[in-house]
């Protein structure tokens, strides 16, 4: 279980301080899919940073904490100091981009052995990564390849693969079925769909496709400016949007004939003319397990 705790999370750039994300406070439960949605600028890119501990300048947290509610693989709870020594151990990072992620020059195989925290003995683990692909639907041929003689799925499947091959109890993915086909996206979502059901661990996912977070997520949180304006069971969410803000991501969505792109989220500038959506201090229970953000839209440039 993770707990945010008034976390605002800033970038300083030159003279300047621009709070990419803005006083969240939440508690994502053990075991389930979550999904984060929003437009590009909403912050949710930056708050899975913190989350991973990969916090960098300019970045910085200036307010509030992160409580990881899990011990690492020594034994001792796990921090914001020590995140980065769990690392693809107790939580691990699926990112956009295969082909920019996977080494180019070395083969998949050694991709495996050379990752940290695996067993000296090569052999032991070649076997073994290659039965754990297997089970991703990869043949053992993949563990001889380079990245660049894999599809767009096939390095997908192996950066999942590398993401969990040590059973981890978080894993990010942030915006694992870019630039696939959609037969392609379905089977990574049916993928990770039962990785999670098997291993009972908590992914995040991050996506601008709406329709893969009513597919596979079992919570959702919508951020707009900085801010969490919506949290809840993703059932609840779709059916019962509270704030106008996710109505607007929620009608994004096509209905059949509609030729526009499938399920990408619009700028909310673009959606309604000069329109901002108004964010509250806090999320309030409007119903079990579901939260908003209470506060009046308000006309102007989103911020």
């Amino acid at each position: 279980m993770i707990r945010l705790n008034d976390l605002k999370i800033s970038y300083r750039i030159g003279s300047r301080v621009i709070d990419a994300v803005d006083g969240v406070s939440l508690t994502i439960p053990e075991g389930c899919i979550v999904g984060i949605a929003g437009e590009s600028g909403s912050g949710k890119s930056t708050l899975m940073k913190a989350i991973y501990g990969d916090i960098q300048a300019p970045m910085y947290i200036s307010r509030g904490s992160i409580d990881y509610g899990f011990n690492g693989s020594d034994g001792k709870p796990v921090t914001t100091a020590n995140i980065r020594d769990e690392w693809f151990k107790t939580i691990s990072y699926v990112p956009q981009s295969s082909m920019n992620s996977l080494n180019p020059v070395v083969r998949i195989g050694k991709q495996f052995t050379d990752f940290p925290g695996t067993d000296r003995d090569k052999k032991r683990v070649l076997d073994r990564a290659t039965a754990f692909l297997g089970k991703l639907g990869l043949p053992p041929e993949v563990m001889t390849s380079y990245p660049h003689q894999l599809s767009g799925g096939m390095r997908q499947r192996v950066m999942i693969g590398l993401a969990t091959f040590f059973q981890p109890g978080l894993i990010i993915a942030d915006e694992p079925t870019t630039a696939l086909d959609v037969v392609v996206q379905k089977e990574i979502l049916m993928l990770l769909m039962e990785l999670q059901e098997e291993m009972n661990n908590t992914i995040l996912v991050v996506s601008h496709d709406m329709g893969v977070h009513y597919q596979v997520t079992h919570k959702m949180l919508i951020m707009y400016a900085g801010k969490v304006v919506e949290y809840g069971d993703t059932e609840s969410v779709f059916a019962d949007p509270q704030h106008a803000y996710t109505k607007m991501l929620i009608d994004s969505l096509p209905t059949i004939g509609d030729d526009s792109m499938r399920g990408v989220i619009a700028s909310a500038a673009g959606a309604g003319g000069d329109r901002a959506f108004g964010v509250g201090t806090g999320l309030v229970e409007v119903k079990p397990n579901h939260f908003v953000s209470l506060a009046n839209e308000t006309a102007g440039v989103p911020a």
